[in-house]
């Protein structure tokens, strides 16, 4: 569902700022693409760097608990620790001749000080996961504090743009050392800008060290950009047209860190000065209620379901009212096409990661699995995290796993159930009724009271009262003790009460 407000095809970012909450949304081809939620109170930690202390160490898990100042201790694996002779490799941590890492006693003990830095935020019961391999990222590049390699993103396409890129880094590097990946923003960067981002990043480098000498105990060494100055470092480029924001106050601190960092984003930067919410005209705020729902419709006709559980996020795709116009097999491609793209956006919107199984309708054709397999990929293209899928399963299902740093949108905004305990669902008020028979009958064998009063929410005392009158009157036959129903309107459908007088 489109949301601009005006014409045009370009990207745009809306930002809107509160005392408490800033919120950005990410508008590609006028339709929404990822909302970022950051609170006052509980401020996003990946990136931050923490001089901590090891609290515990769990050889069978190999890995440790380190305090670094929060509520939870943090989780600290130990192919995540950094050691002179071992290195991390795309299958892992090896050593110089391939060998696996050392166990984790041999590399931290309990009472160690150690500098690490937040790769994954706290999420539900979880703490924040670390890491010993200190990175820094910047408008072009990203610093590798315990490497000496230079990197370009796969994301950026054409071998001779890949190989400059290397080239130049290279040639800098033997004036600033250190190793650098080449983000994807750097794509026809001048040698210059990627030099002034090498020197800011050294500079970066240097004041952390300074603190990590003079710091004692356990403290906060650095932290990450705020959301709104992140925006212009992560997500800004050649196709955001505008960046609007609903605050003068924000706009202009956004505009002094781009025109010093990010000089060519100065012009798109704009102040939305009218009294009618910037979201809500771009009808921002329905489409994150919409992200909230299990039900996602698809054009054709046919739906998503959503269901996002602590172990895994499933997606079941629907034809609904969809009956095409030639077969099944090509209606069940088209829905399953319209899919791919719908559940890629879906993925981003509500920030799903973690292990993802997509029950796609079942294909009979080789042919129509790869095609959505495919669109599927391609839709992913522009999404930041990084994601892998598996090929289609025997069961018909596919298999997905896509990076989770941040909490889901849900996880942000919402919390489980108290009237069903996070279940998505309550008891019937039938169920509740035979409940109460069978705890009057515990009651009766324990006690000789002359009468039960039962207090219950208002549509079980009707029940009882309506269908189950007949089993009531049984009951009272069946016990010799009379009953009798007060309805209360602040109990919820599943509590009750049952008084002895």
């Amino acid at each position: 569902m489109s949301t601009r407000a005006e014409g045009g095809t370009g990207d745009e970012i809306l930002i809107n700022v509160t005392p408490r909450e800033n919120r950005v949304a990410v508008v590609e081809n006028g339709v929404l693409q990822e909302i970022l939620i950051e609170r006052a109170g509980r401020r996003g930690l990946v990136g931050n760097i923490y001089k901590g202390r090891v609290a515990r160490v769990l050889p069978g898990m190999e890995a440790a608990f380190v305090d670094i100042g929060l509520d939870r201790a943090a989780f600290l694996h130990v192919s995540d620790i950094r050691s002179e002779t071992f290195t991390e490799t795309a299958n892992g941590v090896n050593g110089p001749n391939g060998e696996r890492p050392p166990p984790i006693t041999e590399l931290v003990r309990e009472g160690q000080e150690r500098v690490v830095q937040v790769i994954k935020d706290p999420i539900g019961t979880k703490g924040a996961r670390l890491t010993t391999h200190i990175t820094l990222p910047s408008r072009f590049l990203v610093f590798l504090a315990d490497s000496d390699v230079a990197g370009v993103s796969v994301k950026i396409d054409g071998e001779r743009e890949r190989q400059r890129l290397k080239e130049v880094v290279n040639a800098f590097r033997t004036e600033f050392g250190g190793g650098y990946i080449v983000r994807t923003a750097a794509e026809g960067a001048e040698p210059w800008a990627l030099r002034a981002d090498m020197q800011f990043l050294q500079r970066l480098w240097r004041s952390i060290q300074e603190r990590i000498a003079q710091t004692g105990g356990i403290a906060a060494l650095y932290e990450d950009l705020p959301l709104v100055l992140r925006v212009l470092r992560d997500f800004v480029g050649d196709s955001v047209e505008k960046v609007r924001i609903d605050s003068r106050e924000t706009c202009q601190r956004m505009l002094e860190f781009a025109d010093k960092f990010v000089p060519e984003m100065v012009p798109r930067l704009e102040h939305y000065p009218g009294e009618r919410p910037i979201f809500e005209l771009y009808g921002i705020e329905d489409e994150i209620q919409r992200a909230l729902g299990k039900k996602v419709p698809l054009k054709s006709g046919g739906y998503l379901i959503v269901d996002q559980t602590e172990a895994m996020t499933t997606i079941d795709v629907n034809t609904g009212a969809y009956v095409g116009h030639r077969n099944l097999e090509e209606t069940i491609f088209k829905t399953n096409l319209e899919a791919a793209a719908a559940i890629a956006r879906q993925l981003r919107l509500r920030n799903l990661g973690g292990i993802i199984i997509l029950d796609f309708i079942d294909m009979a054709s080789e042919e129509h699995q790869q095609a959505v397999l495919k669109a599927l990929e391609k839709h992913l293209e522009k999404d930041r995290a990084k994601s892998h899928i598996s090929q289609v399963s025997p069961l018909g299902l596919v298999e997905m796993t896509r990076k989770r740093t941040r909490e889901s949108l849900e996880q942000i905004l919402c919390e489980p159930c108290p009237l069903c305990d996070g279940r998505g669902s309550i008891k019937t008020a039938e169920t509740v009724c035979y409940e109460i028979f069978r705890e009057l009958l515990r009651e009766t064998r324990q006690y000789s009271p002359r009468q039960f009063v039962v207090l219950a929410a208002p549509e079980v005392v009707d029940a009882m009262l309506d269908q189950e009158s007949h089993s009531v009157a049984q009951l009272e036959a069946f016990i010799g003790i009379p009953i009798k129903f007060q309805a209360e309107a602040l109990y919820t459908r599943e509590q009750y009460d049952v008084v002895l007088m």
